[in-house]
C-alpha cells in the first residue's frame, strides 16, 4: 500500500501535518527566523533610542558634574575602572578636566533635539510634496520630480556645509539645513508608495463619489502611506545625528560653550596621543544611537507594513 502522505509535494508541509493531526487540532506554521530577527531589531532599536532619550531628558539629574566645569588637577583622567582613575569621574576627563560622562549626557540633548525636529520637518515637507505629486500625477508630478532630481544632484554634505556657512552657527540653522537637504529622501520614497495607493479600489470609489481631492489625500492616501513615513522618520533620525555631529566637529553647529558629541570629538583630537578615552566615548555614543535608529526603522518597516508581515523571511 502506498503512503499517501509521502506523495504530497514538499512545498505543502502544513497540509501534510494537518492531514495527520487529530481532529480539531490547530496546526500552526513554524515561526520564520527572519521574522524573529526583525522583531528583535524592533525591540533592541526601541530600547536604545528610549535609553538615549531618557539620558537626554534626565541629564541634569544623572550628570555628576556640570559639563562645562574645568578641573585642571584632573586633566585627562582615565575611566574609574582603569589604573589612576577616579570614581568622581566615571568615564574620565578631557584635556581641560571636564567630566566626560556629564558631557556625553548633555550632548545627547543636542543630538536628539536635532534628530527629532529635523526628521519631523523633512518628513512633513517631503511627504506633503510626495502626496501631491503621486496623487495628481501629470505635469505636477513631473515638476516635483524634476525639483527632487535637481536638488539631489548636489552632494548632501557639501550642500549642508554651504547652507551652514550662509545661515551661521546655531542649532536652529542646523535643523533648517538638514530639513532643506533631506526632504528629498521622503519625497522620492513616499511618492512611489502614493502612486500605488491611488490605484486601490477604495481610493477609486472615493473619487467616483466626488470627494474633494483634499479629503481623499488626507483620509485615504495619508493613512496608507503613514507606516512608510514613520519608518523613514526613524531612519532619518540617525542621518540627522550624523550630520549634526559632523557640523559640530568642524565648528558649524553649536557655539563653543554648548556641549555636543561632535565638539567632544574635535576637542579630543588635540590630546588623543595621550588619552583615547575622550575620543572613544563620543564616537561610541554616535554609533550606538545611530544603530538604534536604524534597527528601529527596520523593525517598524516589518511591523507596520502588512505586505512585509506576510512574507516568509
Amino acid at each position: 500500500m502506498v503512503d499517501k502522505s509521502s506523495s504530497l509535494p514538499a512545498s505543502l508541509p502544513t497540509l501534510a501535518s494537518a492531514a495527520n493531526a487529530p481532529a480539531g487540532a490547530l496546526v500552526r506554521p513554524a515561526p520564520k527566523r527572519g521574522r524573529r530577527l526583525r522583531s528583535v531589531n524592533l525591540w533592541l532599536g526601541a530600547a536604545i533610542v528610549l535609553g538615549v532619550a531618557l539620558c537626554a531628558i534626565f541629564a541634569p539629574w544623572l550628570a555628576p558634574h556640570d559639563p562645562l566645569d574645568q578641573d585642571l588637577l584632573h586633566m585627562l583622567s582615565p575611566p574609574a575602572w582603569m589604573a589612576g582613575g577616579d570614581l568622581a569621574f566615571p568615564l574620565g576627563t578631557d584635556s581641560l578636566g571636564r567630566d566626560v560622562l556629564s558631557r556625553l549626557l548633555y550632548g545627547s540633548r543636542i543630538a536628539l533635539t536635532v534628530a527629532v525636529i529635523a526628521a519631523f520637518g523633512a518628513g512633513v515637507f517631503g511627504s506633503l510634496l510626495a502626496i501631491i505629486a503621486g496623487y495628481f500625477g501629470g505635469w505636477v508630478d513631473r515638476a516635483i520630480s524634476y525639483l527632487v532630481d535637481l536638488w539631489m544632484s548636489f552632494p548632501p554634505v557639501v550642500l549642508s556645509l554651504v547652507l551652514m556657512v550662509s545661515l551661521g552657527v546655531g542649532i536652529e540653522n542646523v535643523i533648517l539645513s538638514i530639513v532643506l537637504v533631506d526632504w528629498t529622501r521622503f519625497c522620492r520614497v513616499v511618492r512611489a508608495e502614493v502612486m500605488v495607493v491611488r490605484q486601490r479600489d477604495y481610493v477609486l470609489a472615493a473619487q467616483l463619489m466626488n470627494f474633494s481631492h483634499l479629503r481623499i489625500m488626507l483620509r485615504e492616501i495619508l493613512p496608507a502611506a503613514l507606516p512608510l513615513m514613520i519608518t523613514l522618520f526613524s531612519l532619518e533620525m540617525g542621518v540627522a545625528i550624523t550630520v549634526e555631529a559632523l557640523l559640530s566637529f568642524i565648528g558649524l553647529s553649536v557655539p563653543a560653550n554648548v556641549t555636543a558629541w561632535g565638539v567632544m570629538i574635535a576637542d579630543a583630537r588635540i590630546s588623543m596621543h595621550e588619552s583615547m578615552t575622550g575620543l572613544l566615548f563620543p564616537v561610541l555614543a554616535i554609533v550606538i544611537t545611530v544603530l538604534g535608529c536604524n534597527l528601529l526603522g527596520d523593525g517598524l518597516r516589518v511591523a507596520l507594513d502588512p505586505r512585509m508581515r506576510t512574507k516568509g523571511n
